[in-house]
């Protein structure tokens, strides 16, 4: 039988300061909340912005150094696995949550241009060699009147 795909690839920034913490077996993981905005134009033409937030998780020898170096504002790119969990409240509520898990995470510069260069703290450079919005998806004329 067959695999499926589930893979993930952000652009945003961080909206608040990482944290760092160890499961009972010393296992470094962290969670980070990530924006990403995106910009259309509704039916009267008027350009809108839509903020996604993304709770994304980083495990191992990589969430320990990238906490040293990721702070709120910083813009990177995250790409790895979406999570759904479904656990119960001390009240006994279901709650679901949907996690981004991390396996790759590149610092792009950011909060006012501090950085000169972004840092590769996965494992190697981004699909397309750095360009984020590469490949061939078919439909290169785009129009933004869709019917919903």
């Amino acid at each position: 039988m067959a695999e499926g795909l589930n893979r993930v690839m952000l652009i945003g920034n961080l909206g608040a300061d990482p944290e760092l913490r160890y499961t009972q077996g010393n296992q470094p993981v962290l969670s980070m909340r990530l924006a990403t905005t995106e910009s259309f134009n509704n039916r009267a033409g008027e350009r809108q912005e839509r903020t996604e937030w993304h709770a994304v998780t980083l495990w191992g020898k990589r969430a320990e150094a990238l906490s040293k170096f990721l702070a709120k504002g910083e813009r990177i790119f995250v790409e790895g696995r979406i999570q759904y969990r479904q656990w119960e409240d001390r009240d006994g509520n279901k709650r679901w949550s949907t996690d981004i898990v991390a396996s790759n995470v590149i610092l792009l510069g950011g909060r006012g241009g501090r950085r000169d260069s972004g840092g590769d703290f996965g494992g190697g450079p981004p699909p397309g060699g750095g360009d984020f919005g590469g490949g061939d998806f078919g439909g290169g004329d785009f129009d933004d009147d869709v019917p919903f």
